[in-house]
């Protein structure tokens, strides 16, 4: 059993990753085998975030005034956060795809850019694609309209040589 320093410990260090995160979701994790944890914990560090087994009622106090406070309140059960404060969308895919392999992992709630979402919506968040995809993407689109008037200006130039180095193979050219 921890003593009061201790709860206080918890409570200030979860207080500060709250104030600092925007994006948090909470998990149920029964069942779980420490192995089964540890990979958890390993996927959850590979998408660049942080993750907490928590007490109901210091995650309830420690998010008082934070975003987070809608969806910590009145947690029953085991319960977890995983949290970031870069890419949402990479934690999301992270922890759905140890959720598929682990149905005892479940998702409970999560809040996303500040704003609380729904279980589906965490899912639905999983299928997007990251923001570096989102970025070669927009790259792309950007940088086509350039190549296809570059293409076609040198077009113009390419053709007119072809038809002179034809037309002289041919003897088309009198001089």
């Amino acid at each position: 059993m921890k003593n009061r320093d201790d709860k206080k410990k918890d409570h200030d260090a979860l207080r500060q990753d709250l104030e600092k995160t925007s994006n948090l979701f909470v998990t149920g994790f029964e069942k779980l085998k420490v192995q089964q944890d540890f990979e958890l914990r390993k996927a959850v560090r590979g998408a660049g975030g942080h993750y907490r087994v928590v007490k109901n009622n210091i995650a309830e106090l420690a998010s008082e005034g934070t975003p987070s406070a809608q969806v910590l309140k009145g947690l029953r059960g085991m319960n977890a956060v995983a949290f970031t404060a870069a890419d949402p969308v990479a934690l999301a895919k992270a922890l759905t795809a140890y959720a598929k392999v682990n149905p005892s992992f479940k998702f409970k709630a999560g809040i996303v850019e500040g704003r609380a979402v729904e279980v589906k919506s965490i899912e639905d968040l999983a299928t997007m694609p990251s923001k570096e995809q989102l970025f070669s993407k927009l790259l792309y689109l950007i940088q086509a309209p350039a190549q296809r008037l570059v293409t076609a200006v040198n077009a113009v130039g390419r053709n007119l040589a072809v038809v002179i180095d034809q037309g002289c193979k041919e003897n088309k050219f009198q001089a």
